[in-house]
């Protein structure tokens, strides 16, 4: 796409969804607690399947187009971009937040503009992989695949779990496509967890006044539930892939024994496919146990390189932040794939500190992927909560990703965990089929 010739316009809502442009002001973009321009090269069209947020109680920061100073927009309330999985957002929407705005839901909050009757926001596609893309999916075969599947397995819980609330209530996108038989498949197996993450997607304190986005899984699965639908999509879905730990549940390290049994099982029936664990890697004794037993691929998530900044948020319960670095290192130490679920926030993910931490994790652990996954949470919230006032210099996202890059030529950049057809060497393999 060709790059814009001038900044876009700031949007504004009437609080009843209806968004308007103001072309009085240019928009910009936040980072950390600063508004700042953005450069015109940074801004891409809206990406298919994105969609646009009012945020009540806030007030949009722009450049005022005649005498270039920064004002507020007082027409409305500010607008912000959820943006779809596979691009990643460069800098959140700008804004000046009122004493009695409620705390936004956990969703990500990037700049959104207007310009030429299109909608913009400052990203990168990071991923080429088509996995999630909007059109890849056609709700007749979603249906058809889940009253196929519920028959095919009539006892298994698991199955009623990710039919009923991930795929037809949540249009969890991975349970969608394991329904349709394909890629990755989904094994929530944790009702518990060992965290508590401020932005924990399935579980918030009562005195909290943001809702969880999804209901957590309510029971402990057995390895027999999970070999009896793993190992046939394993055997016949394209580029198969099976995910342990999942939006809608705790953490599947807490279910390592029934995890690797299952895993074991899988592999006496299959050697097809890739069978990851997305985790938080609290317990390196129990990924070591499930290395041994079969899995090849660990994505660990965390919002920070930096302990002082990941543990404030993750609150985590008999584990430190040395563990997570420990469980990536014994997956490398037994030839496995390992990536890092990046929360990136822009105005601290690429503040100098920051860079100089996520540098030597990856020289530390051998790390082979970055997930680079957009932070669904309230920009101001986040911050006070952990008590990030100061966030020092700060060199900029896309020019974050461009020195480590450098640095790392063969650490890959995406946002999905591989299938084992890249992770074995064809990594910019063709999407298209």
């Amino acid at each position: 796409m060709a790059v814009l010739q001038q900044s876009p316009y700031v949007l504004y809502s009437n609080g009843n969804g209806d968004i308007f442009e103001d072309t009085s002001l240019y928009a910009v973009g936040r980072t950390g607690w600063d508004a700042v321009a953005v450069p015109v090269e940074d801004w891409i069209a809206l990406p298919d399947g994105g969609s646009l947020y009012e945020l009540p109680g806030r007030r949009g920061i722009g450049i005022d187009v005649q005498s270039g100073e920064m004002r507020l927009c007082e027409k409305g309330w500010a607008v912000a971009a959820f943006i779809p999985p596979a691009h990643t957002g460069l800098y959140l929407a700008a804004y000046e937040t009122q004493p009695d705005a409620p705390v936004l839901p956990l969703f990500c909050y990037t700049a959104a503009a207007w310009l030429n009757d299109q909608f913009y926001v400052p990203a990168v596609r990071i991923e080429q992989d088509i996995r999630q893309e909007c059109s890849g999916y056609d709700d007749t075969l979603i249906h058809k695949g889940v009253d196929t599947l519920l028959q095919a397995y009539p006892h298994n819980r698991l199955v009623k779990h990710l039919a009923e609330n991930c795929c037809l209530t949540y249009h969890c996108p991975a349970a969608r496509n394991y329904f349709i038989g394909r890629w990755e498949c989904p094994v929530p197996s944790s009702p518990a967890c060992n965290a508590n993450c401020i932005g924990c997607i399935s579980f918030q304190p009562q005195e909290e006044s943001i809702p969880s986005t999804q209901d957590r899984l309510t029971f402990k699965p057995t390895p027999e539930e999970i070999v009896e639908f793993t190992v046939p999509h394993l055997q016949a879905a394209p580029y198969p892939l099976v995910s342990f730990g999942q939006g809608c549940e705790g953490e599947p390290l807490l279910m390592w024994e029934t995890i690797s049994k299952a895993i074991a099982e899988m592999r006496r029936h299959t050697p097809n496919g890739s069978i990851n664990i997305n985790t938080n890697g609290s317990k390196p004794a129990a990924v070591k146990a499930l290395c041994e037993a079969g899995l090849n691929s660990i994505r660990v998530s965390t919002n920070s390189a930096r302990k002082h900044i990941y543990e404030p948020y993750y609150r985590p319960n008999n584990y430190v932040f040395e563990d997570i670095v420990e469980s990536l290192k014994v997956v490398r130490s037994y030839g496995g794939w390992t990536s890092i679920n990046y929360f990136v926030f822009p105005g601290m993910t690429d503040s100098v500190e920051e860079y100089e931490a996520l540098r030597k994790l990856i020289k530390d652990t051998g790390l082979n992927m970055i997930q680079w996954r957009n932070f669904n949470i309230d920009p101001d919230w986040y911050m006070g909560k952990i008590g990030a006032y100061e966030t020092g210099e700060c060199i900029g996202v896309k020019q974050l990703m461009s020195l480590i890059r450098e640095e790392f030529p063969d650490l890959k950049f995406g946002y999905f965990n591989p299938p084992i057809e890249r992770i074995k060497g064809n990594y910019e393999m063709d999407f298209a089929h």
